[in-house]
């Protein structure tokens, strides 16, 4: 794991999640980031071992959640 990973890592550890879903080997997290009072998104592609997190804007965090492919190219912090 590189050191921007463990710190993603630790970072992810601390946040809230608010909701999840699960379908075809992906899975969707809507997280709270308490100290920043943001939310993100986790996408985890099981089958191909990769996964990223993007920032979300308040007002669109539902649908992101819904369709996070649709909003993975705007403000993607980290992957695998």
């Amino acid at each position: 794991m590189s050191v921007r990973g463990a710190i993603l890592g630790r970072h992810l550890a601390s946040l809230r999640e608010l909701a999840f879903r699960e379908g075809a080997g992906i899975e969707v997290a809507l997280l709270w980031d308490p100290a920043m009072d943001r939310v993100l998104i986790r996408v985890r592609d099981r089958r191909a071992d990769e996964s990223f997190v993007h920032a979300v804007a308040g007002p669109d965090a539902l649908e992101a959640f819904y369709h996070p492919f649709a909003h993975a190219a705007r403000g993607r912090i980290g992957g695998d």
